[in-house]
């Protein structure tokens, strides 16, 4: 079959992608020097992966609302739009595809189409990603940048204490996000043709 280009990464998606990958990046290497550096032989010194990862959590919160902003006003908000009816069959389906059926030479049960940019899989764990655990890090993370306003006792533990936790699951589950989604994204015509598409926009597939 002729391959097929489909235009489905507008400038302002791949500019977001970008920035937002490179601020993902700076604020868990920051972050990992913060919690487990050495004093005597850190990674990068306290006070300057401190600044750093300050402000790299500042602009992720602003480049979030670009996000938002983007999937309101264009049509890219419908891709996170999920058929609730058989969700969970199609679920299975395309989890049955990418453990077994892929490394068997089996045709994707959900190809991307203009209609239909994720997989059902994708799609799952993109709305959990953007729109639980993403929140989740900018609220706790802006929270302790003003730790006056963080409650001194929350169930019977330390507010800033419970912050700081759900600041740190919500960094280490999107870490894992990232390390996955860099992972399938070699999965495609060729193990860089999804890399180029957040260069010029086309999707290639067959």
């Amino acid at each position: 079959m002729a391959e097929e280009r489909l235009y489905l990464y507008p400038l302002w998606i791949r500019l977001w992608h970008l920035l937002n990958a490179i601020l993902c990046l700076t604020l868990i290497i920051t972050g990992i020097s913060m919690q487990f550096s050495n004093p005597k032989f850190p990674m990068i010194r306290f006070d300057v992966a401190v600044s750093i990862h300050n402000m790299a959590g500042i602009l992720l919160s602003l480049n979030y609302f670009i996000f938002l902003a983007g999937n309101l006003f264009t049509r890219n908000g419908k891709y996170y739009l999920p058929v609730i009816s058989g969700f969970f069959s199609r679920l299975m389906m395309q989890f049955r595809y990418y453990t077994w059926g892929l490394f068997k030479g089996a045709t994707a049960p959900y190809p991307v189409s203009k209609e239909r940019k994720f997989n059902p899989l994708q799609q799952a764990t993109y709305i959990g990603t953007m729109y639980i655990l993403v929140p989740f890090l900018l609220i706790s993370g802006l929270s302790m940048l003003y730790p006056d306003i963080i409650p001194a006792r929350v169930l019977w533990t330390s507010g800033l204490h419970l912050t700081d936790l759900v600041h740190i699951t919500a960094g280490f589950l999107i870490s894992v996000f990232m390390c996955i989604h860099i992972y399938f994204c070699t999965i495609g015509t060729t193990p860089l043709s999804n890399f180029k598409s957040m260069i010029n926009g086309f999707h290639e597939g067959h």
